[in-house]
């Protein structure tokens, strides 16, 4: 039985080398996945995938990882994915559920359900650095995926722009923090501002640094978040202590031991109509890790 010959795909072919030799192969629909805000402390993890058209149509101008695009590049690089993908879907996971659930399956399970969402159904996918399972496709890990296939790049513009926007709507509510600067991700002046004011509710519980100015950091990571939290309405000057105050009249103190077994919280996000925001809904949390679990942070500045 004969064997295809091996296909060779070398970086200093360019973004699109590797999409071009997947649809030489028969795979027409390459899809491309990524995500934005895995090592900030603030703010939502933002998912997205993309499928480029083939030939030239899905050529954008200046299309590169989103990291190494200034401001203005990838709100003009958005504009061109939006209007010339075959289909894009962007997926939203809240900072409670990223602490209920952790950091790296909340990853996945972000990547898995933009995938799924796509409007047309991909022949092939490729994630950014580690695979995802759950697909009932072919699909390749590539490191620093990114900078090697045009589709992981634009599903990283898509991310990291719907996030960023996320974050600048969220410094007006929370103006001490600065989000519409650092976008939540560890700064000097982010770390400064949660140890005079203390963390918000779109703060990460489950990390260390927020822990450590919580009071919680003798927690394990998944129980470290105020059971209530996520229903506080409160102004980011009014301190740790006012952060965390109920609500709603008529509330009493939650049980430490937690909801009752098989109870759903809700993660809902609203969205504007029309808004190409996908909203990751209700799943049902894990159990609180056992002491020592730690989330690993990939800290700096985006």
């Amino acid at each position: 039985m004969l064997t295809p010959p091996r296909t060779v795909v070398r970086r200093e072919a360019g973004l699109y080398a590797l999409e071009r030799a997947l649809q030489r192969r028969g795979f027409r629909h390459v899809a491309g996945a990524d995500e934005a805000g895995r090592g900030a402390c603030a703010g939502p993890l933002v998912a997205a995938a993309a499928i480029l058209p083939e030939g030239r149509r899905g050529e954008i101008e200046g299309l590169a990882d989103s990291k190494l695009l200034t401001p203005a590049s990838r709100e003009r690089i958005y504009e061109e994915v939006v209007a010339r993908a075959l289909a894009y879907a962007v997926v939203v996971i809240p900072a409670e559920e990223v602490d209920a659930r952790g950091l790296h399956v909340c990853n996945l399970a972000a990547m898995r359900r933009a995938l799924a969402s796509l409007s047309t159904r991909p022949e092939y996918v490729l994630t950014d650095g580690f695979g995802v399972d759950g697909l009932d496709v072919p699909g390749l890990a590539v490191w620093k995926g990114d900078r090697v296939a045009a589709c992981v790049a634009a599903a990283s513009v898509l991310a990291k722009v719907t996030r960023d926007r996320m974050m600048v709507e969220l410094d007006a509510t929370f103006p001490a923090y600065g989000f519409a600067e650092h976008k939540g991700y560890i700064t000097p002046e982010h770390s400064a501002a949660l140890r005079e004011h203390g963390p918000c509710r779109e703060h990460r519980f489950s990390y260390v640094n927020v822990a450590s100015v919580s009071g919680r950091d003798g927690q394990p990571p998944r129980a470290r978040r105020p059971l209530l939290a996520g229903r506080h309405v409160a102004a980011a000057d009014d301190g740790p202590e006012g952060l965390f105050e109920l609500a709603a009249e008529g509330l009493s103190e939650p049980d430490p031991a937690g909801p009752p077994e098989g109870a759903d919280e809700p993660m809902e996000r609203s969205c504007a109509p029309g808004s190409t925001v996908g909203v990751a809904l209700s799943e049902r949390p894990r159990p609180p890790a056992p002491v020592g679990e730690d989330v690993v942070m990939e800290g700096g500045e985006r």
